[in-house]
């Protein structure tokens, strides 16, 4: 892991970069740059998402800046499951017999 700090006292960014083996792909740098009140950075065309309307969590840990897809909350599967009828599955699953399995 190659990385840079931050400091307040100097107000320096520094980021961090991640080699994965089992990843191809070249490593990327990129600036922060002032987008009104805030910093912003650049994400190259080759990692973009393939949408943009995407909602994405940001975290800190330590001194990496990680940045993902927003996971979905579970409410929407609760208003999904709510939306079958009565009728769902009343017949069960069925049983299946269960494989023997050699022992740990």
């Amino acid at each position: 892991m190659y990385t840079h700090g931050f400091t307040s006292s100097t107000r320096r960014i520094y980021c961090t970069s991640t080699v994965h083996p089992d990843v191809e792909g070249d490593m990327h740098t990129t600036r922060v740059f002032r987008n009104g009140n805030s910093q912003a950075v650049r994400i190259p065309a080759d990692l973009a998402y393939e949408r943009s309307d995407i909602e994405l969590e940001i975290e800190r840990i330590g001194d990496e800046i990680r940045i993902r897809p927003a996971r979905r909350p579970l409410t929407n599967v609760l208003d999904k499951f709510a939306k079958f009828g009565p009728d769902f599955m009343a017949e069960g699953r069925g049983d299946h017999e269960q494989a023997e399995r050699e022992g740990l």
